[in-house]
């Protein structure tokens, strides 16, 4: 059997790794395997009575207070997977999108059945709630990226605001951070820090550390804050918030198709638009339905199924309960 603190960090760096992917949920992962409201409930209780604790000097109490056996193994498993996975996921969007973007497909295509199996009884307000999401979710597709921006102000806005959709089964915080526009600013920061990092470069931290400290800020205020009203949302309206959260999940079908080409912003003389990394910016999508006489067709299609059965599988061994 293995070690709880073991299944946490495996989890932890599920979470990791989908955050890190646009259109997937980190909430999503946290949702099928039985840890969500764990999770919510535990960042919620970093409240006055835990500083109380702390200041007092109680660190047992304080410990068990925050769930620190559950929050450390889940937190060093979505650090290690940010920054392990950072510099592979930049080179597979690069040079096999269509094969990376199906396999995520499969995870949130059978994502999106078991969020919704949780819904007790699909009575008239979790049936609205479900078309609200998938209509929030789908508009979020439609959207045109903003240009990218490395003001501090921003940088803490798209922390608050990528770290409380990555909370919420369905709702890409990545997907977001491509909408505000620093997706890529803030995917390359963490990747140069983790470089500079395993060199021992000190000097060479300067440059992403202004980017991803700032970024850090606005998700520890955001994940405190926003855990609050998750939690009383879940203990309220259950039924109603699941069915929203399975509208989010199945809209985001929509974000991830992987036939799709993109559209990238265009200046008024017709030159492309660059970002401060020299990446052209992408503004949108065109979809389309792919050709069954193309093998690499099938090989997406046999991946879209290995994505499912992998949520299948998490399933098969998540908690089916909250811990």
């Amino acid at each position: 059997m293995i070690p709880p603190a073991v299944a946490t960090f495996l989890k932890g760096y599920a979470m990791g790794a989908a955050n890190v992917i646009p259109g997937v949920s980190g909430g999503t992962v946290a949702f099928i395997t039985g840890i969500f409201e764990t999770l919510v409930n535990a960042l919620k209780s970093f409240d006055a009575s835990a500083l109380q604790l702390l200041i007092n000097g109680r660190l047992r109490e304080f410990w068990a207070h925050i769930h620190g056996n559950f929050l450390l193994p889940l937190g060093v498993g979505v650090l290690v997977s940010a920054v392990s996975l950072a510099k592979l996921l930049t080179y597979l969007f690069e040079h096999h999108p269509i094969l990376i973007w199906a396999f995520f497909f499969g995870l949130i295509l059978a994502s999106a059945y078991y969020v919704g199996r949780t819904v007790e009884r699909w009575r008239a307000g979790p049936i609205i709630a479900l078309i609200v999401g998938l209509a929030i979710a789908v508009s979020f597709a439609l959207i045109k990226p903003t240009e990218e921006n490395p003001a501090t102000g921003y940088l803490i806005l798209c922390g608050v605001v990528g770290i409380c959709s990555m909370i919420i089964p369905g709702l890409s915080g990545s997907f977001v951070l491509i909408l505000m526009g620093n997706y890529m600013l803030i995917l390359d920061s963490v990747r140069e820090l983790a470089d500079a990092a395993a060199s021992l470069d000190f000097a060479a931290m300067t440059g992403p550390l202004k980017i991803f400290v700032p970024v850090a800020i606005g998700a520890a205020f955001g994940l405190l804050a926003f855990s609050h009203l998750v939690s009383w949302l879940f203990r309220k309206f259950r039924n109603i918030a699941v069915a929203l959260l399975t509208g989010f999940v199945a809209g985001s079908l929509l974000i991830i198709w992987p036939w799709k080409t993109p559209i990238h912003a265009m200046a008024a003389n017709g030159e492309p638009l660059l970002r401060s990394s020299g990446k052209q910016i992408v503004e949108g999508y065109e979809w389309f339905l792919p050709s069954l006489a193309n093998g690499q067709t099938w090989a997406a299609i046999g991946l879209i199924v290995l994505g499912a059965v992998v949520v299948i599988l998490m399933e098969s061994f998540g908690d089916h309960h909250q811990q």
